[in-house]
């Protein structure tokens, strides 16, 4: 991993409009992670872990402060820059799957490279390449009706890797899924952090958590310690390390 942080957030606020009231979803928000991490964002419902995930993937921009991303200032991207870096740089797997219930698994899975504009040749071979990866090299000819959910879910780990992400963000990976079958899902989260790529799980669930070498702890919008304090520094290291 390199030393220069891969994710660097800096005073991040994030403000909605409801009803004629300011509702502030994220206060003073400082983060680094760097490369290689493998990382939980935790917090109960309405503890503002979805923003926070919406900011880093690039699907949202704060009201204020900066968001470094591979060394390049996100927070005031148009629609249009954040799409591209959202091509670019992460792949995104979410707890309802998100599959194409009338294309094969190998169908879902290219369907980023379409968008992309890699010739079909390109997309067959990228597809099975990370099918494979996921243990699922003989099942792509199946769509998502013939598949477990377990399967329906490695599909789309797959489809999240196949453009090759910088950084690979889990929302709630193992929600619909049994504990046996959530675990072996956070087997391949821990596989693909070991290839080396940058993994953040968003989640509720202390277990899942516990599958990650660092906890961030969001309370009320906030950054806090295991003792419910908010975090002062400017890096967030009294998050929860393994």
């Amino acid at each position: 991993m390199t030393t220069e942080p891969f994710i660097k957030l800096r005073d991040i606020f994030k403000i909605y409009q409801m009803g004629g009231e300011d509702v502030v979803a994220l206060k003073d928000i400082n983060l680094d992670l760097r490369r290689g991490e493998y990382a939980a964002i935790m917090g109960p419902s309405g503890s503002g872990k979805s923003t926070l995930m919406n900011i880093i993937g690039c699907l949202d921009v704060p009201t204020s402060g900066s968001y470094h991303l591979n060394g390049q200032e996100v927070a005031a991207a148009t629609e249009d820059e954040l799409a591209a870096i959202r091509n670019r740089e992460i792949g995104f797997v979410f707890q309802t799957f998100n599959l194409l219930p009338r294309a094969t698994a190998a169908k879902n899975v290219e369907l980023p490279l379409i968008y992309a504009g890699l010739p079909p040749e390109e997309r067959r071979q990228r597809a099975a390449e990370v099918l494979e990866a996921v243990g699922l090299a003989k099942r792509g000819h199946h769509k998502p009706n013939e598949m477990s959910g377990g399967e329906r879910q490695r599909v789309a780990i797959a489809r999240a890797l196949v453009n090759r992400p910088s950084v690979v963000l889990a929302d709630e990976p193992t929600g619909n899924l049994d504990t046996k079958i959530g675990d072996e899902i956070l087997a391949v989260f821990q596989h693909i952090n070991d290839e080396g790529k940058t993994v953040i799980v968003v989640t509720h669930d202390p277990d899942v958590a516990a599958k990650a070498r660092r906890t961030i702890v969001l309370r009320d919008g906030q950054m806090v310690d295991r003792a419910g304090k908010k975090i002062k520094n400017r890096r967030g290291v009294a998050a929860v390390k393994r």
